[in-house]
């Protein structure tokens, strides 16, 4: 009999430069051949769920290339522990380097993440799925185009990161040549097409839904197959890949073409079409923006409030109970206590399960836009030049900033995205144990010289803004500690809707259906319409009419809407935007300071390191010698 890992082992070896003993544990615990791995439906199925196994990894934020790269949250680079994998957020202070790539999914050495290896684990489930004699022509139906589905994301995933990568269509076998073995990068188009060719042919055999969720809540629908084939197209359809200038001269080293040397606008319509169908079987199942409903125990709760938790709740609220998610990944998020301020001096004492160290920049707190619906630098209403004065909580934004509390100016007059994405000095934190209108928290962040009082009790937050979008405001962080989980979303249907609004205006420019998408995001956001709101607010009213100002408006719409859900980061990367956007330095507050005068002073941190190479991960260069025949990516 041979066992699983003879049949892989070759194919991995001179690809990835990987020992085989990383290989070996490919079929399911105590399975050791593809006999007994596929002798039975009840063993078939647990190689099928063994094919998931990495893609559940994936929910693993601090390893996520997109989450901690986006410059979205910083982590502090001085703690004398180090409870998490701070390897991402590193690498935008400039460690990434090809002699140790940081989150090599590669290989999966050091990440952890061998996605070959998973992707050859469903060849392997392909080729051997014909044996179980008591599998349901149905069953074998649905649990191919799983698979399918699977592989081709896999590919995707690696895509997104490394451009060209070798396609692996089949598992190759043990008696391969060496020169077989040696599988070179295929073009960019090549890749995206074939990973387009396999969800399409997954795509009938899908559920449309899942109905059993109790039982199978988390494995793939033709929902989440058609969301993420318009991801695909999008992604394949932007600077990043298509027509970019800096590729250009790149290929293999028979001479042949990896990137396509012009832009080719067709790619945008295939995109668009592919959203439209995609949001087209989503309403048709039900799914909608997600608006939040109080619980018993909430007797009150003003609109402003009600707004806030609809905005923080579309990401937080429990899959099953959550119209708006298309698609997350079964493990919960992990992190709210790292995203949450010590609110009490009672939470000092969590210091473990609080630790607060997810840190949001200035940069990004100015991003969003005012209550008007557009950036505050171009607000006609809006004091920007003073937007760093004092100002004191009123009745009026009382639900927004505490009363009677001084803090700076430019947290008023903000949209509602703004009070449900960002914890702040001054800033409501609606929940936490506290519900009651009367009694609410609210953040205190100035001066941590010591763990004295109130005042000083957020040390590890190096900005002094957190992410409280991430945090389920039932969540307490106090001398009790009680979290409510939730997964994080891969695909929400808001930012579906974005997507197609920034496909068909790279196909049409402005277009009154353009328009209706971006409003449907922008409306459940409590903000006026995008037309209307350049029209009477902004300083440069004539932006909305235009191809690329209508491009710059949808990209900072969906950079707020996605805020901190591991989005942006693949958007500013296939946009061509995150080195622009990494040029700013991080910035926070003047922490050690208790007077707010002296305390709202931007203090830089530190300036970010991103240049051309860095939009594609470098492949090792241990991997190069073992594998002559793959090419490095640009610039590295």
């Amino acid at each position: 009999m041979k066992r699983i890992s003879q049949i892989l082992c070759a194919a991995v070896l001179l690809l990835s430069g990987v020992s085989c003993k990383k290989y070996l544990d490919l079929a399911p615990n105590n399975t050791g051949t593809l006999e007994y791995a596929f002798r039975n439906r009840n063993e078939a199925e647990n190689y099928l769920f063994t094919c998931y196994a990495t893609l559940q990894q994936f929910a693993e934020a601090t390893t996520n290339p997109s989450f901690t790269t986006s410059g979205e949250i910083i982590y502090p680079d001085n703690l004398t522990k180090h409870p998490i994998d701070e390897t991402g957020f590193d690498m935008i202070r400039g460690s990434q380097n090809s002699a140790q790539p940081g989150l090599n999914y590669w290989d999966g050495e050091r990440s952890g993440k061998a996605i070959f290896r998973s992707i050859r684990r469903c060849n392997t489930m392909l080729e051997n799925i014909d044996k179980p004699i008591d599998l349901s022509f149905a069953e074998k139906k649905r649990w191919i185009a799983e698979v399918k589905f699977l592989k081709a994301y896999y590919h995707f995933y690696l895509a997104r990161m490394y451009g060209p990568i070798p396609l692996i269509k089949n598992n190759l076998a043990i008696t391969a040549s060496t020169e077989e073995i040696k599988v070179k990068r295929s073009p960019v188009d090549s890749t995206f097409n074939y990973i387009v060719s396999l969800l399409d042919e997954a795509i009938p055999d899908l559920p449309p839904v899942i109905n059993n969720q109790a039982q199978e809540l988390g494995r793939i629908t033709q929902t989440i197959a058609l969301s993420v084939k318009a991801e695909v197209l999008t992604t394949a359809a932007s600077p990043l890949f298509n027509g970019n200038p800096d590729y250009i001269s790149v290929q293999n080293k028979d001479g042949e073409k990896l990137f396509p040397g012009t832009y080719d606008p067709a790619k945008w319509e295939r995109a668009a079409a592919a959203c439209k169908v995609a949001i087209d079987i989503c309403e048709a199942n039900g799914l909608r923006l997600y608006s939040f409903i109080a619980p018993a125990t909430i007797t009150s709760l003003p609109d402003s409030l009600k707004k806030v938790l609809t905005l923080q709740n579309a990401v937080t609220e429990k899959w099953e109970l959550n119209p708006e998610l298309i698609w997350a990944l079964n493990p919960t998020f992990q992190w709210q206590g790292y995203s949450t301020p010590r609110l009490t001096q009672k939470g000092v004492v969590n210091i473990f399960s609080n630790p607060s160290t997810f840190a949001v920049p200035l940069a990004i707190q100015e991003l969003f836009y005012s209550d008007k619906g557009v950036p505050i630098n171009e607000d006609k209403t809006f004091d920007y030049a003073g937007r760093y004065s004092i100002k004191t909580g009123d009745e009026n934004s009382r639900f927004y900033i505490a009363k009677n509390y001084s803090t700076v100016k430019e947290h008023f007059n903000r949209e509602p995205r703004f009070y449900a994405s960002l914890g702040f000095d001054g800033g409501i934190w609606f929940g936490n144990g506290k519900t009651n209108l009367t009694d609410m928290y609210h953040v205190e962040a100035r001066g941590i010289e010591s763990f004295a009082g109130p005042k000083d009790i957020n040390t590890l937050n190096i900005t002094g803004i957190w992410p409280k979008k991430l945090v389920h405001y039932q969540s307490v962080y106090d001398d009790g500690f009680q979290e409510i989980g939730y997964r994080l979303p891969l695909i929400r249907l808001a930012g579906l809707y974005l997507l197609y609004a920034e496909a068909l205006n790279e196909v049409h420019g402005p277009t009154a259906e353009a328009y209706t998408y971006i409003d449907k995001v922008r409306t459940r956001a409590g903000l006026p319409g995008v037309v209307e709101a350049w029209t009477n607010y902004s300083k440069t009213p004539d932006r909305v009419n235009t191809k690329d100002g209508l491009r710059q408006i949808i990209h900072q719409e969906r950079r707020l809407e996605l805020m901190f859900e591991g989005t942006s980061g693949w958007d500013l990367r296939r946009w061509k935007e995150l080195q622009n956007v990494l040029s700013q330095p991080m910035q926070g507050w003047n922490l050690y300071e208790t007077q707010p005068a002296n305390y709202y002073q931007p203090r830089t941190l530190f300036s970010a390191i991103f240049g051309v190479r860095n939009y594609l991960w470098p492949i090792k260069d241990r991997d190069l010698i073992i594998n002559d025949n793959l090419v490095q990516n640009p610039y590295w």
